[in-house]
């Protein structure tokens, strides 16, 4: 006969039943959720009024490894999208022998104009990492890793795809009738932002003509504003990086790093960033205000995982369309 009391009896219930949905929800968050690849869509209205809508593909954090072809071909049908301009940034490798599966991946997107800026994980490869960790704030490099990746390859790719490096750097692109000035920095997650370095990037960009970038450059009788959209590019969305950007002008700030959160709670969002950006903001289209200036900010959830810890749960990977439209 058993001697259980009522009360032992409920706990030892109560006990299974969390156990089993700990590890239901663990199944679906490792075995389907996190191959559940999503495109999200959003407007951004930040065109001269009668411009060209731009279509922007923004692309985070695919921590791809050569296992992985149902990323790889995910991400190759968002060619098909036909976007106008391919925002990178950063956390491409999940794995050392990742190179030839990445160049296949974004094979399809040769010729369309693109930036990228790094990502950790464009330097180092994947660790063992204990997840609690994160709930005591951002994780830390103690010392650099010895699985050191070769950067320089994985620019070569972006490179033959024609792709412009924006660590701490800026570029100019003219796509649509529209004047795009895009700056970067690179990883601020690992100290690597020279938000120093910022102004004068942007200040080479439009040269030493008195008039810049708010002219038409083609004649001297052609003085009329010409519609210029400023974007900054990061891969940590930090504080203090965003803030820096809006103080230069940024009208549009992309980033990704946080994964959404990898682990949500239905009904309460994210738990952790791995940065200092506000929970609410950890992913999708907000506003981030410095002052009396403000700029959209796109955090892509990003579409992969650390192989360490392959699971996502109420937070599924996605790439981010966003079609740049005129302000009202």
């Amino acid at each position: 006969m058993s001697t259980l009391g009522t009360g032992a009896k409920a706990l030892l219930v109560g006990t299974g039943a969390l156990t089993a949905v700990g590890a239901g929800a663990f199944a679906w968050g490792s075995l389907l959720e996190r191959r559940m690849f999503t495109l999200r869509e959003a407007s951004v209205p930040v065109l001269a009024p009668g411009s060209k809508p731009i279509r922007v593909l923004h692309i985070s954090d695919l921590h791809l490894a050569p296992w992985q072809k149902d990323k790889q071909e995910w991400v190759r049908g968002l060619a098909a999208l036909k976007p106008d301009l391919i925002v990178d940034t950063g956390d491409n490798l999940g794995h050392a022998d990742a190179f030839d599966a990445l160049a296949y991946t974004l094979e399809p997107f040769a010729g369309i104009p693109g930036i990228f800026v790094n990502g950790s994980n464009d330097f180092w490869g994947p660790q063992v990492k204990n997840p609690f960790r994160y709930f005591g704030g951002p994780s830390m490099l103690k010392a650099a890793p010895q699985n050191r990746l070769d950067t320089d390859r994985l620019h070569g790719i972006f490179a033959n795809l024609g792709w412009n490096d924006i660590n701490n750097a800026a570029e100019a692109l003219d796509i649509n009738g529209t004047h795009l000035e895009l700056f970067g920095v690179d990883d601020p997650h690992i100290g690597r932002d020279r938000l120093d370095l910022i102004t004068r990037a942007v200040d080479d960009l439009r040269g030493d003509d008195p008039l810049g970038d708010e002219t038409w450059p083609d004649s001297a009788e052609h003085r009329e504003p010409r519609p210029t959209v400023t974007i900054g590019v990061a891969h940590a969305p930090y504080r203090r990086v965003l803030t820096s950007f809006v103080n230069h002008g940024a009208q549009l700030i992309l980033a990704g790093h946080t994964h959404g959160g990898q682990v949500c709670v239905p009904g309460l969002g994210a738990l952790v960033t791995n940065c200092d950006i506000p929970r609410s903001q950890v992913k999708g289209l907000s506003l981030w205000g410095s002052g009396l200036r403000s700029a959209y900010l796109n955090v892509s959830a990003g579409l992969g995982t650390s192989i360490y810890a392959p699971v996502r749960f109420a937070c599924p990977p996605e790439a981010t369309l966003l079609t740049l439209t005129a302000s009202a």
